[in-house]
């Protein structure tokens, strides 16, 4: 999929999709372009292999999430779900990378790539959450994997490499205090823009104890969060988004 500017909008410019990824996009009432990505297979397991390619080209906009959760379930021996997806964010142009959360069940396997290549003056948001189980249903995650991949590089550089890997008993390493102190759901979020050093302190008196956020460049501001289930996650969440998107989340993470 690949967009472009036009005028003072942004259009589709070129769409490609197949098997049960499929992507909408909703009526505009902005600048942004969005698209809606939706799982029609209702979620990955062992052998699936799902890819999303996204290009933002010169001054466009583009924002990419998801209808909803996606929920990593439960894999046979041997097997692996495969989630690759790579963003290209051309000179002056902005992406939001905004998926709603992964839902990790009791014996999945899944390993997700982010692979984003970031030109002169281009500007991104990323967020990922993750939960470990349903709380409300009492899941608990003892035989589980999950790794995450995110690579970011701007005109060439890597400029952000973050990697998870949890394996086996992961509500046991989650428990650990200096891991996740018995958390249930983490964020990962990144935001690379001129004003991120102007985003630092409100953002730091928006945050509980669970959580933090730093400057790793004076355009590049990384935030970390823990919260007990899915539900707080979402209330210290959706905040910051609303800030940092300028009340402009995609309708489908307010419902």
């Amino acid at each position: 999929m690949s967009v472009r500017s036009f005028g003072q909008t942004t259009t589709l410019n070129d769409l490609h999709q197949s098997g049960s990824l499929k992507a909408l996009f909703p009526q505009q009432s902005g600048p942004d372009f969005q698209a809606v990505l939706i799982n029609t297979a209702g979620g990955i397991t062992g052998g699936d292999s799902f890819s999303i390619t996204a290009r933002a080209a010169t001054d466009s906009r583009l924002v990419l999430t998801t209808q909803a959760a996606e929920r990593a379930y439960r894999a046979q021996p041997g097997q692996v779900g495969r989630l690759e997806n790579r963003v290209v964010v051309e000179k002056g142009a902005h992406v939001n990378w905004m998926p709603q959360e992964t839902i990790l069940f009791q014996g999945c396997s899944l390993a997700r790539f982010l692979h984003v290549d970031m030109q002169a003056g281009a500007s991104f948001l990323m967020v990922e959450p993750l939960v470990f189980g349903r709380a409300a249903m009492g899941e608990t995650l003892t035989a589980a994997s999950f790794t995450d991949r995110i690579e970011i590089r701007r005109e060439g550089q890597l400029c952000y490499l973050d990697r998870v890997a949890l394996q086996g008993n992961i509500a046991a390493q989650m428990a650990r205090p200096n891991t996740a102190n018995g958390a249930g759901a983490m964020v990962n979020l990144l935001y690379i823009a001129a004003d991120a050093s102007a985003q630092l302190a409100p953002l730091r008196a928006m945050l509980p104890d669970t959580a933090g956020v730093s400057l790793i460049q004076d355009d590049l501001l990384a935030l970390r969060l823990l919260a007990a289930d899915s539900y707080l996650m979402r209330q210290i969440l959706i905040p910051i988004l609303n800030r940092l998107t300028d009340d402009n989340l995609p309708r489908c993470w307010m419902t």
